[in-house]
């Protein structure tokens, strides 16, 4: 069934990249509304937008979110990844900035305050795509690929010539609560070396140690060091999961990502829904998709589903 949260949340934080301090909360909302972003700071145009895939308009670094009239919020992911992690079909998260706090650069400040209050159950099926044919997307020696599967499992590879990072791979399914532990923590990452373009490119400015893992010179510079021995394709899968989430629903099928970031994320959801018998709409009754007794509550297209 779908879910929303019990009670309003509410977190202060900087944005990573424009480096305002915003407040946000994230508020209940009826069964089959989704999840809107609501920039309350906002009083001359439409200050609501979807969190779907076709209305991502940036993905540098991360996942901007506009609307028609070019009203837009940014770093969507963390959180997106949290709310798909609990299990959270609907809500309304009113801002009053340009992105999502970073909080510690991971969605775990967000499962917390969401396990605090809790979710109840809303009496709808959950609607999610199942994936019924491969599709795949490839750039510059990057790809992503989504197949058929009975669950939903995401895994990963990543390549640096830093020896830091060097070659990763994790895979995890989303069941029994694995994003909790699995990748939640996991944070984002970068180099020193390129904080200055960065900043001057307007990205970066709320970027800190208290935020992200920074590398220099071969090590890591956060005094506490990392959580994970791979928590950089550990964080690289939590972007993954925040990215699909704006599909309109969990999604049913195997990610497959190599050197993947948030522009091949999204690239792969437009494949998906442009690819005719790709994929179908089903409703589940139990929270399990392995479990779940489902039925076809559509039809397998393009458009329809990211529009409902």
């Amino acid at each position: 069934m779908q879910h929303t949260i019990s009670a309003a949340i509410t977190f202060q934080g900087v944005g990573l990249h424009s480096g305002q301090i915003v407040t946000m909360t994230v508020k209940p909302a009826e069964a089959d509304h989704g999840i809107f972003f609501i920039r309350t700071d906002i009083t001359d145009h439409d200050p609501a937008i979807a969190a779907l895939w076709a209305n991502v308009v940036d993905t540098r670094l991360c996942t901007m979110l506009g609307n028609k009239d070019g009203v837009t919020v940014g770093t969507i992911e963390h959180l997106m990844a949290a709310l798909r992690g609990c299990g959270v079909d609907n809500a309304r998260i009113e801002l009053d900035g340009p992105e999502v706090p970073v909080m510690d650069g991971s969605s775990a400040p967000f499962v917390a305050k969401i396990d605090e209050v809790g979710t109840r159950a809303q009496t709808a099926p959950r609607r999610a795509i199942k994936v019924l044919k491969e599709v795949m997307v490839e750039e510059e020696g990057k790809r992503v690929r989504l197949s058929p599967a009975q669950s939903c499992s995401f895994s990963g590879q990543i390549e640096f010539p830093n020896a830091v990072i060097g070659k990763q791979f994790f895979t995890t399914t989303l069941v029994n609560g694995n994003f909790r532990h699995d990748l939640a923590e996991a944070r984002t990452f970068g180099f020193l070396k390129e904080v200055e373009a960065m900043r001057n490119a307007g990205l970066a400015r709320g970027g800190s140690l208290d935020n992200a893992i920074v590398i220099d010179e071969g090590r890591v510079v956060n005094k506490e060091g990392l959580r994970f021995h791979n928590e950089f394709i550990r964080h690289k899968l939590l972007d993954a999961v925040g990215d699909l989430f704006l599909a309109g629903g969990p999604i049913i099928g195997a990610y497959e990502g190599f050197r993947a970031g948030h522009a091949l994320n999204n690239a792969i959801l437009h494949k998906l829904f442009a690819t005719e018998g790709a994929w179908m709409m089903v409703d589940l009754y139990m929270d399990d998709p392995e479990a779940a007794i489902s039925h076809i509550a559509g039809r397998s297209g393009s458009s329809t589903i990211a529009l409902a």
